[in-house]
């Protein structure tokens, strides 16, 4: 059986995966209390020692403001780690799966980003996510880096589930309208990469270190995202009492000011990853539905 190490075991996109991937061979997966990403020996020696043919990585560190007052460790993790993993599976010939994020880009574009577009990112996260990836891509080894963009699923903290206990709480909502990506459900990420996994062989038909942008169809503003929960949720049985979603107040970047500056323009252009792997990927709202119910 194909040995399968998988970063992030605990996280949305790695709780999915460990679903996505069983069906490829045997699965090691690993959340912090396993292996520390901030240590590179611990990273090596569990390389070492499952000695896997896949290496996936969906681990980060994703607190995005957090990170502004934490650079140090948003590099290690984010950048320093992909790096060690990159050398181990170059090494070993084994295969390095990573997950990026649009927040490497500065938003000013006015069409969907490719993947040939120069990076230029505006927060300590994104510039440490930009690092990951360019040290991946440097080592050039065998590696699929998927950027996405705007992460939901029923694990671990997001913003459907923010919304929702606010909105329950009775708070005014007040959310930017001027920021535009498309919400991407985890399960969908986990299932591109098992469908990607297995067309390739388990990835044995991937040769060189190639990027690529999966994200859900549909893109939104983080306000129309807001409203369209509320919606979902008004129609799904277990929710009352929610306020109705035009009472959603449309606001401004500048008026809910944030330590980290974020992308205005979050839209990823997914054509090569559907024209490479004959994939044509879905509207984000039946898996909204999917995870309210």
């Amino acid at each position: 059986m194909t040995q399968i190490l998988l970063f992030g075991a605990n996280g949305q996109v790695g709780w999915q995966l460990q679903r996505a991937l069983s069906p490829l061979g045997t699965v090691t997966a690993v959340d912090h209390g396993e292996c520390d990403l901030a240590d590179p020996g611990a990273i090596r020696s569990l390389i070492a020692a499952v000695s896997p043919k896949i290496i996936v990585n969906a681990a980060a560190y994703t607190a995005v403001d957090k990170a502004e007052s934490e650079p140090d460790l948003a590099q290690a993790i984010n950048a320093t780690a992909p790096t060690i993993m990159a050398g181990e599976a170059k090494r070993r010939g084994a295969l390095l799966v990573h997950y990026s994020t649009d927040y490497v880009f500065d938003g000013t574009k006015t069409a969907p980003y490719v993947e040939s577009d120069a990076t230029n990112p505006r927060s300590v996260y994104g510039r440490t996510k930009r690092d990951g990836e360019d040290a991946i891509l440097a080592a050039a080894g065998r590696a699929l880096i998927f950027r996405t963009s705007w992460v939901f699923g029923a694990r671990g903290h997001n913003f459907v589930k923010t919304i929702l206990r606010l909105a329950g709480e009775g708070k005014s909502l007040r959310i930017v309208d001027d920021q535009v990506g498309a919400p991407t459900p985890a399960a969908l990420l986990s299932d591109v990469t098992g469908q990607i996994l297995a067309a390739t062989r388990r990835g044995s038909e991937i040769e060189d270190a190639r990027l690529y942008h999966p994200a859900a169809a549909n893109p939104v503003s983080w306000c129309g995202f807001s409203r369209e929960i509320l919606r979902l949720a008004a129609a799904t049985p277990g929710f009352s009492n929610l306020p109705a979603p035009e009472s959603v107040t449309g606001i401004a970047t500048p008026d809910y000011p944030l330590p980290a500056k974020r992308p205005a323009n979050s839209r990823l252009d997914c054509s090569r990853l559907e024209k490479d792997f004959d994939l044509e990927l879905p509207d984000w709202r039946p898996f909204l539905s999917r995870m309210l119910q």
